[in-house]
């Protein structure tokens, strides 16, 4: 049975991509902040047929001891999904704080850096020695939206994460790849329906999609043989001010 973790896995993308990924047979790990959430996540998951299993673990991906902590005790991953996350109030830059800016950065950067780089060393170590790492991108990850610099910052980093992630493990067996996600009916984008900020300075709805669709990806890519990669891949729902937004 391969092994999985999946951070941030308390709710939203996290929960989705932690019950795919144990349906398609994986012994799934999911970590984050909240144990409420992350048990929700486990007892939420409903095994048809021969599938794996989901444990949970308290993990906050910004804290590098306890990140290392956490991969030494794995005896193997075979993927690690860097889905743990975080975004920010609508502000100018002006307006950002160093503490929100630091929050922001230390969750999605950071916090997806310390996870990678003990993930890759569990990878190198391990028999046999290979791997993949899914990083969770957005479509902010190439263009933003109004008043997001921390988030954009963030997202934007996490494409030059994956590209040197990739070139270090392409020698070794170890890939990585990213998806970048645009409007998944989450909690994160529940406000869409009732008008967000436009670069043009007017509110507009915007559509979202079922998050199980990005889940479907992500066992997908997942599954792959270890001598295929998929660099980077894009969904976001059908109408989303991504391309020509700006």
């Amino acid at each position: 049975m391969q092994v999985a973790v999946v951070t941030g896995g308390g709710s939203g993308l996290g929960r989705e991509i932690a019950h795919a990924l144990a349906t398609a047979g994986f012994a799934v790990t999911v970590t984050g902040r909240t144990e409420a959430s992350l048990r929700e996540t486990a007892e939420t998951w409903q095994p048809a047929g021969p599938a794996g299993g989901i444990s949970t673990k308290v993990l906050d991906v910004a804290d590098g001891e306890a990140v290392t902590a956490f991969f030494d005790g794995l005896e193997r991953i075979d993927v690690l999904v860097n889905n743990a996350g975080i975004g920010s109030r609508p502000r100018l830059v002006h307006e950002v704080t160093e503490a929100d800016w630091r929050r922001v950065i230390d969750t999605n950067l950071t916090g997806s850096f310390l996870c990678a780089r003990a993930a890759f060393g569990l990878m190198m170590r391990q028999d046999p020695k290979d791997g993949r790492i899914i990083n969770n991108g957005s479509i902010s990850a190439h263009v933003p939206r109004p008043q997001s610099i921390a988030y954009t910052a963030s997202k934007h980093a996490i494409t030059g994460l994956t590209k040197a992630i990739a070139l270090d493990g392409r020698e070794h067996g170890i890939t990585c790849g990213q998806i970048d996600v645009g409007n998944a009916a989450t909690a994160m984008t529940a406000r869409m329906s009732d008008g967000v900020l436009q670069a043009n300075g007017s509110l507009a709805p915007e559509p979202t999609f079922d998050p199980k669709v990005v889940a479907d990806l992500v066992v997908q890519m997942a599954e792959l043989p270890l001598n295929v990669s998929i660099p980077t891949m894009t969904v976001m729902a059908t109408g989303m001010p991504f391309i020509g937004r700006g």
